[in-house]
C-alpha cells in the first residue's frame, strides 16, 4: 500500500505552495527542475520545509491538502513549526 504526504514548500518570494505527493522530497526536485506546477516556475525555486504524517489514501492527503491551502498564513506557520492546531 502506497503513503501519501501533504507537503508546504517556501519559495523564494517566501510564499507557500501546499501540495500531496508520494514522495515530498522527489516531488520538490520536480518543481524545481521546471516540471510541476505554474507557482513553482514562477515562484521558485521552492524549499521543502513541512511533510505531514503518511495517509493511507490519496483521496485523504487530498483532503488536508485543500483544508490547509484555505488557512491564513499564520495558521499554516503554527503547523510547521510544530505548534498543535
Amino acid at each position: 500500500m502506497q503513503n501519501w504526504y501533504v507537503y508546504i514548500a517556501k519559495a523564494k518570494t517566501q510564499r507557500f505552495y501546499t501540495g500531496i505527493s508520494d514522495n515530498p522530497e522527489k516531488r520538490i526536485i520536480k518543481h524545481n527542475s521546471g516540471i510541476g506546477s505554474r507557482f513553482a516556475v514562477e515562484q521558485g525555486p521552492l524549499e521543502l520545509i513541512y511533510v505531514s504524517l503518511p495517509f493511507k489514501s490519496k483521496s485523504g492527503a487530498r483532503i488536508r491538502e485543500v483544508q490547509i491551502k484555505k488557512w491564513s498564513r499564520e495558521k499554516k506557520l503554527k503547523l510547521i513549526n510544530g505548534i498543535w492546531i
